[in-house]
């Protein structure tokens, strides 16, 4: 059953099947979109509509920072925890991420403002349909063209078009990679290693336009819980970080500005115990008819042997369907799951087969996904815990 602190947009459909991403309304795709269209510029729709618009306009992505983990942690992030509703003159609230819960989706549909199915980056790895080969879409090996797999501009593209002065400021290391050049291009990119010369940057491109659209972003949060856990002493020092860089960012905001905080997705620790971790690699049961096994542990697409589609299916949900959301392709699509439309060119990126997790268990590959097998912190799915985001927002 859908949990009261999803937002009232999710739609559920039913007790046995994943609620659905809140798509068009609250989603973390929804909200470049709000602040551009706050912004004037053409052929955008306000979608979240309680933001007010603001002529200077600053998104702080923070990788890996659940909405759920935050609310657990007041004391680690008592400046972002007093922006949360019910805090003294705090309105935060939580946005889905949108379905998989996974960075490479999640920046892909924060930066075009479209859901998965339209973008065409389905998960952490998809079958591209043309070669028949899995893609990893967050290290975009092996290559394909950017622009042929995800052709439609970012909003800051639409913004810089429109005379928004429109600027990225993250780690250099992300200046030309492909996942930048379809999700988070437009204006100008502005490396900086530090954290503390991000938010300095961030603040100087913000005052740098009468109308200005800012993006910047920190990534170690997400990787000490993947390292070492959500539950660890390495994952609350990240947090007790980020929470006074964002401080750092919000006194320097310039007249007439907004900051928003958001992230990605959520993250939950998986125990290492054989009920918890399923390995395909080593299950023959999963494995019969299975071509290709892509996505990541708590959100799968499976791919089958042509003719095996329909069998596949019926052994996933048998072995599996009282521990994961299991739908066939059409289903998932129908349901919403990957937004309110599949573009043609996405379809068959998709499994035929999606599994979400629902308990607390991943499906792992030790042999073809070792570092991924390896890891304590996992996302993907969703529920709440990995699919909450928060929407905190300061203005000066």
């Amino acid at each position: 059953m859908v949990r009261p602190d999803w937002p009232e947009d999710v739609v559920p459909l039913g007790l046995d099947t994943a609620p659905v991403p809140a798509y068009g309304t609250a989603s973390l795709a929804d909200l470049l979109p709000t602040l551009a269209a706050g912004q004037g510029v053409p052929g955008l729709r306000p979608a979240i509509s309680e933001l007010t618009p603001a002529d200077r306009n600053c998104v702080f992505l923070i990788d890996g920072l659940g909405w759920e983990q935050l609310r657990a942690h007041p004391d680690d992030a008592p400046y972002l925890t007093s922006l949360l509703a019910g805090s003294l003159g705090g309105t935060g609230r939580p946005l889905t991420a949108g379905f998989p819960a996974t960075t490479a989706t999640s920046l892909a549909s924060f930066g075009t403002g479209l859901p998965p199915g339209a973008h065409g980056l389905p998960g952490y790895t998809a079958r591209n349909p043309e070669t028949g080969e899995l893609m990893n879409q967050l290290r975009w090996k092996p290559w394909t063209s950017p622009r042929v797999w995800q052709p439609y501009p970012t909003v800051f593209q639409l913004a810089d078009e429109s005379g928004v002065h429109t600027a990225q400021v993250s780690s250099p290391t992300f200046r030309d990679t492909p996942l930048t050049t379809i999700a988070l291009s437009g204006g100008t990119f502005h490396g900086r290693l530090t954290g503390e010369e991000r938010m300095d940057l961030a603040a100087e491109q913000l005052a740098a336009g009468d109308r200005s659209l800012v993006y910047t972003y920190y990534s170690e949060l997400d990787g000490k819980g993947h390292r070492f856990g959500i539950d660890s002493d390495a994952w609350r020092g990240q947090l007790i970080y980020v929470d006074c860089l964002v401080q750092r960012l919000a006194e320097q905001l310039p007249p007439r500005a907004a900051l928003y905080v958001t992230a990605d997705h959520g993250m939950i620790d998986i125990p290492f115990d054989e009920e918890s971790r399923i390995d395909f690699d080593e299950d023959w049961e999963l494995r019969a008819g299975v071509a290709l096994l892509g996505g990541e542990g708590r959100a799968r697409h499976v791919y089958a042997v042509p003719g095996a589609e329909a069998d596949v299916l019926a052994v996933w949900r048998e072995v599996l369907g009282d521990r994961f959301w299991i739908a066939s392709r059409d289903e998932a699509i129908a349901a919403g799951w990957f937004g309110p439309r599949t573009d043609e060119r996405v379809y068959r990126r998709i499994g035929d087969v999606v599994a979400a997790a629902h308990d607390d268990v991943v499906i792992t590959a030790s042999v073809n996904e070792p570092h991924e097998s390896a890891m304590v912190g996992m996302h993907g799915s969703m529920t709440p815990v990995e699919q909450l985001v928060p929407l905190l927002e300061v203005r000066s």
